[in-house]
């Protein structure tokens, strides 16, 4: 079992950045591949960014490259998404999650989930 934590989230004015952190308990973080996901009212919950157990490969939604990165620290059990010149559409609750499976896109290859964290961007 991974029990994951995230933090960080709040209110921020357009342009602005923030940092999410997801921290892990439980297995050792640092054999899963570990996505953010994002669900906004009214909508479904969707892909943002993911990274390799080694950080070596990144993957993210094309709405936001070039404006977020996704980072993972394994000594201290945690990932990282910094947000940066975000923009009211990245309005949402995010969540972090983790996957031993190669289908880092799809909701349903994460096994383990956070309980989720506001992000409200002011317009």
């Amino acid at each position: 079992q991974v029990q994951l934590v995230e933090s960080g989230g709040g209110l921020v004015q357009f342009g602005g950045s923030l940092r999410l952190s997801c921290a892990a308990s439980g297995r050792t973080l640092a054999r899963y591949t570990m996505g953010w996901f994002r669900q906004a009212p009214g909508k479904d919950r969707e892909f943002v960014a993911a990274i390799t157990w080694n950080g070596g490969r990144l993957f993210y939604q094309d709405s936001v490259k070039g404006r977020f990165i996704i980072s993972r620290d394994n000594a201290k059990a945690t990932v990282y998404l910094q947000m940066n010149s975000v923009k009211p559409e990245d309005t949402a609750v995010y969540y972090c999650a983790a996957t031993d499976s190669g289908s880092l896109y799809r909701i349903d290859a994460y096994d383990y989930w956070g309980q989720g964290t506001q992000v409200t961007v002011s317009s």
